[in-house]
């Protein structure tokens, strides 16, 4: 959930540049399953999409606002972008701008941060137009 407020305050900071999306995905421990000690929320392995969009209310309290969207039951989603347990992605216009390492070890937030500032920066800065005559 830490996380999460995090990439709840980097959405609100760069509202005016960027569109985000949170996805859920399967839940990488379930409380039937490979449990976690530190698990904030005991949630079952998903047995039909109805148990996910539950588990997904959750997540969307820890970032209100923030539009969600929920994978399909065969994992479309984790699968196209390897997103299992957690991964950031920037995505322009249809490409894979920035992709995050995989987490919990790969989730940096920093990075992402980084990489919106510079876009932020590049946006503000003026351009030079050069026109031969």
């Amino acid at each position: 959930m830490a996380r999460l407020r995090s990439f709840q305050r980097l959405a609100a900071h760069f509202v005016d540049i960027a569109d985000f999306l949170l996805v859920y995905i399967e839940e990488a421990h379930p409380s039937d399953g490979w449990v976690s000690s530190d698990a904030a929320y005991q949630i079952p392995k998903h047995q039909c999409l109805q148990d996910r969009l539950t588990a997904a209310q959750l997540m969307q309290e820890g970032a209100p606002g923030c539009p969600l969207a929920v994978d399909t039951m065969d994992n479309a989603s984790s699968a196209a972008y390897g997103a299992f347990f957690e991964r950031l992605y920037i995505i322009q216009e249809e490409v894979v701008m920035y992709q995050g390492g995989r987490g919990p070890e790969g989730y940096k937030i920093s990075e992402l941060r980084s990489w919106l500032n510079q876009y932020k920066n590049r946006l503000q800065s003026p351009s030079t137009v050069v026109i031969h005559v």
